[in-house]
Formats: C-alpha cells, sequence, structure tokens
C-alpha cells in the first residue's frame, strides 16, 4: 500500500483533532462493521453522522441519504461502502467539503484517493479506525 495513504501524521490529526465523522453506509445494523466503529468513535466523543439511503436514526443520531445533504461541517467521511463504489463517495465528501476522507480495511481505491489529496483532503486507506485508536492508546 502506497504510505502516502497510511501517514501517522494524517492518522493522529484525523483521530483527534477532529469532531464530526460522517459514516458513508451506516444504517442500525449492529452486527456491520461500521456500526462497531462509528460506536466506538461516538464513545470516544465524535459526533457521528449516519449517511444511508434509508435515513433511518442511528446510535441517536439523525441520519441523511446523503453526504450532499448533511447540514453540518464534516471533519471525516468514513467510506464503508465496497471499493467498486468508493471513488463516488469520495468524489461526493470533496464536494460536501470534508476535510478528510477514512477507507477502511479493503475498501481500497488508490485514484479517489489521489482526487482526494489533490483536492486538499487528509486521505487515510485501508486501516481500521478503532485499530488505530488501539494502537495510539488515548482513551
Amino acid at each position: 500500500m502506497d504510505e502516502r495513504f497510511a501517514d501517522q501524521t494524517v492518522i493522529r490529526r484525523m483521530l483527534w483533532d477532529s469532531e464530526t465523522w460522517a459514516f458513508v453506509g451506516l444504517s442500525d445494523n449492529p452486527t456491520r462493521t461500521v456500526h462497531g466503529q462509528a460506536r466506538l468513535l461516538q464513545e470516544r466523543g465524535k459526533k457521528i453522522i449516519p449517511v444511508h439511503p434509508d435515513r433511518a436514526p442511528v446510535l441517536g443520531e439523525q441520519a441523511y441519504a446523503s453526504l450532499a445533504e448533511v447540514p453540518v461541517p464534516i471533519d471525516v467521511v468514513g467510506v464503508y461502502r465496497r471499493a467498486s463504489a468508493a471513488g463516488e463517495v469520495v468524489d461526493e465528501a470533496i464536494k460536501a467539503g470534508a476535510k478528510g476522507v477514512w477507507l477502511p480495511l479493503d475498501v481500497i481505491d488508490v485514484a479517489a484517493a489521489e482526487r482526494a489529496l489533490a483536492a486538499g483532503l487528509d486521505v487515510v486507506m485501508d486501516r481500521c479506525p478503532g485499530v488505530e485508536w488501539s494502537l495510539r492508546h488515548r482513551r
């Protein structure tokens, strides 16, 4: 993996300095990885925003069908979709004015990540936020 997408300074900044994470693909299904990651970051003080077509509230938070509908600034977009759909989500994150995108384990789209970098966003790819948080022992 290209080390540009696993930069430790960027990972720390996204984990510690961010306030609002929009999780694309977050539904109220607690068996999904995205649900656990959103809950973990919520428990660590992050504002989470579910983004899912069904718009059902998740973890006590109002959901939106798309990033364009989110009415507050977004620090990080968690791209919890298949890699084949990641590029579209990254492009939406750029248009929405997000500060960064996080593509979790096995969600790899180098072209989309490069577009995000070119647009000035922070990018982490093929990393798990929960694992990265635990590695830094900051709670």
